[in-house]
């Protein structure tokens, strides 16, 4: 038969197989994948395969994405210049969108974002180190105030006074006595964005939409408590296991250990 359709013999027993690295590399990518709540792309997942000895392509792991249906929830903030107006507030923008710091707990910053929780509106609050993009405190809370900041402040562990600087941008749960009374008991100095400018407190911004994107959108919160414990939960691997393309592709603990040795 293979002499009268003039195809050779081994084409008509060759057997298309997968190959066993093929599996092993498929199946390293799905795990990855969703250990990390679905928020890795091919780039972040090639740094994690290249931890388990395997060196793969971003082509090829883009492939076996869309093969698996695996779709990222991370969606990166981008920002345009903008002509920003000037501060009418006495107290400058000392940050000066200064993102890239060299120096642990010399600026943090912070912002709030919704959530829902049975329907009704709570809100969270974290606090940013720019120096390695580390969540150092956060909250949640139904009430959208100065009450919610001060509980993100007594979550930070350490010495709360080794602190420089604090930005934020000019909402009225930033700038207030009560604000005032917190930043001045800790001797923590005061920046704030210019009047209608997000973008100098672009790592804050950033930071609540990834947060929104791989945290807030994917759960259903049933009480405060269970948002509490989620956030505590979220926070923990953000820090400790979600590795950050501006920081070398390190998570914010890696960064902060690897400089501290540097120091020594």
């Amino acid at each position: 038969m293979c002499d009268v359709l003039q195809i050779a013999r081994s084409t008509f027993y060759y057997e298309a197989k997968e190959t066993a690295e093929e599996d092993d590399v498929t199946e390293a990518v799905v795990d990855i994948f969703h250990k990390n709540r679905n928020a890795y792309g091919a780039r972040k997942l090639k740094v994690k395969l290249q931890e388990c000895a395997m060196v793969v392509s971003r082509r090829r792991i883009g492939r076996i994405m869309k093969e698996q249906g695996l779709v990222s929830t991370y969606t990166v903030a981008q920002y345009k210049p903008h002509k920003a107006a000037c501060n009418e507030e006495a107290t400058a923008n000392t940050l000066n969108r200064d993102f890239n710091q060299t120096e642990a707990k010399r600026f943090f910053v912070s912002d709030l974002s919704y959530v829902k929780v049975q329907n009704r509106w709570h809100y969270l609050c974290v606090l940013v180190d720019l120096f390695n993009r580390e969540i150092i405190g956060h909250s949640a809370g139904p009430h959208k105030d100065a009450t919610l900041i001060s509980r993100a402040f007594a979550s930070v562990k350490g010495d709360t006074r080794q602190i420089q600087w604090f930005h934020t941008d000019q909402g009225s749960e930033f700038k207030n006595q009560r604000m005032d009374e917190l930043l001045k008991t800790f001797d923590i100095g005061r920046s704030l964005n210019m009047k209608g400018c997000p973008y100098d407190n672009a790592v804050a911004e950033v930071s609540f939409k990834i947060i929104e994107t791989e945290f807030v959108n994917q759960m259903a919160f049933e009480s405060l408590r269970h948002l509490e414990l989620e956030l505590y939960d979220y926070v923990n691997w953000f820090n400790g296991h979600r590795i950050h393309g501006t920081l070398g592709y390190l998570t914010p603990v890696q960064y902060r250990v690897a400089a501290s040795k540097k120091v020594v």
